[in-house]
């Protein structure tokens, strides 16, 4: 059977490319066209068959939404609740990370349940069955490989693989001068597995498998930055970019297998740098996706992390990010709940959407709430808005005798009094009189 990629270079257009085509607004071939180049990705495992979406250049920036379990709640339930919250609230995917409870019976209800692109990171639930028997570095090459097998069997679209952590990338941990050394769970389990066991990262070393095995299950690669920086100090370091250069070949490596790899990147970057990541991502890996987490500009604000993400995030939309990974204000602290979820999804939209404004996209909705607001429509503007429950809520506080008004400014209404001394012929929907100063 051929591979998405494959049939992109063969120029094939079927039924997802229409709808996602239809929907970004640009043409059938500008996809088919991106995907055969490598720089956008529809990641559709097809035992899940998610709703057709594509990530990367010249589309609109995609949002993640993380869920999933751990030791302290391994409830499947709020889970549920968190994902159906997250589409809700505008997630283009959903991640499961559970790493608590019956792993697998979860996996499987997420992704029956999920009708958008759906991730995960088998390395979580390979490297904590190694630690309930034995240790994390006691993982096998087949242990690893077994467990993006059965995710892959399962129906995930795309896959977190941390293949550019080597023997030789961790040297230049050793010799960053980092405040934080690994954040990265995946990347964590591997450095420390290369260096109990001395040997290569299997990822790297059996890549070809791995390739094969994304060509025969369909699954999009994501290949995870395990030396991401988890502060500002460690940003733009030699172990961050030394990884990234390593992806950007591995990267050129699953074209060449007509497999479909997007890129992950940091982390934690001032604003200065985030630019200049993103322009780096690009150049070494010829174009590919970028999939970001964050970035957060400041290492501060626990509790409102959301934030932080969300200002980096859209400089790095502005700057070519493809897919942003959304921060919750629960991150640093807690396991996310629902209010939290979605908080963090409605963040990670807005920095999307200025990231779209910035690159010539998406105007309209700006222009619909303008109009809403010039003749105080407050039922289009809800319509617009990304959180109209919220809008609704905030506007009845106070409730003012201003019916067209709110309690900000009642009848002092700025829009107010200049549609009534200077308003022109046809500005109002609705309106059929001219009216004179």
């Amino acid at each position: 059977m051929s591979t998405i990629m494959e049939q992109a270079r063969r120029g094939t257009i079927d039924e997802r490319i229409k709808a996602i085509a239809k929907k970004e607004g640009v043409t059938e071939r500008f996809i088919v066209d991106g995907i055969a180049a490598g720089k956008i990705v529809m990641p559709c495992n097809p035992v899940h068959d998610p709703t057709p979406a594509a990530i990367g250049e010249g589309l609109s920036v995609k949002i993640n939404a993380n869920i999933g379990t751990s030791r302290d709640m391994p409830n499947i339930e709020p889970e549920i609740r968190k994902m159906d919250i997250a589409i809700k609230y505008g997630a283009d995917a959903i991640m499961d990370l559970s790493t608590g409870g019956d792993i697998d019976a979860i996996r499987k209800t997420l992704l029956d349940r999920c009708d958008v692109m759906m991730g995960s990171v088998p390395l979580y639930e390979t490297g904590l069955t190694a630690a309930r028997k034995n240790a994390i570095v006691e993982l096998t090459e087949d242990d690893i490989f077994n467990g993006i097998e059965m995710h892959a069997k399962d129906g995930m679209d795309f896959m977190t693989v941390h293949c550019g952590i080597t023997r030789e990338t961790v040297e230049w941990l050793k010799k960053a001068d980092r405040l934080m050394d690994v954040v990265s769970r995946g990347g964590s389990f591997l450095t420390a597995w290369i260096l109990h066991n001395g040997e290569e990262n299997p990822l790297y070393k059996n890549f070809d498998y791995l390739l094969e095995m994304a060509r025969k299950y369909e699954f999009t690669l994501s290949l995870g930055d395990g030396f991401r920086p988890g502060c500002i100090n460690d940003a733009t370091d030699q172990a961050q970019l030394s990884e990234l250069m390593t992806l950007g070949h591995l990267g050129k490596r699953s074209r060449e297998a007509n497999v479909q790899a997007m890129v992950e990147g940091p982390g934690h970057v001032q604003m200065d740098q985030i630019p200049a990541n993103m322009k780096l991502q690009k150049t070494l890996c010829l174009g590919a996706p970028f999939y970001v987490l964050g970035p957060l500009v400041t290492d501060i604000a626990p509790g409102y992390d959301h934030i932080t993400s969300a200002i980096g995030g859209a400089i790095a939309a502005q700057n070519g990010a493809d897919f942003l990974c959304y921060v919750t204000p629960a991150e640093h602290l807690s396991l996310p709940d629902e209010k939290d979820v979605k908080e963090g999804v409605i963040a990670a939209k807005i920095a999307a959407h200025a990231g779209d404004l910035s690159r010539g996209r998406g105007k309209e909705l700006d222009d619909r709430m303008a109009r809403a607001r010039k003749v105080l429509d407050w039922e289009e503007m809800y319509d617009v808005c990304l959180d109209p429950e919220k809008a609704r809520e905030y506007r009845s506080r106070g409730c003012t005798e201003e019916k067209d008004g709110c309690s900000m400014c009642g009848d002092l209404c700025a829009v107010k009094i200049v549609n009534q001394y200077l308003i022109k012929e046809n500005d109002i929907v609705g309106s059929d009189k001219k009216h004179d100063c």
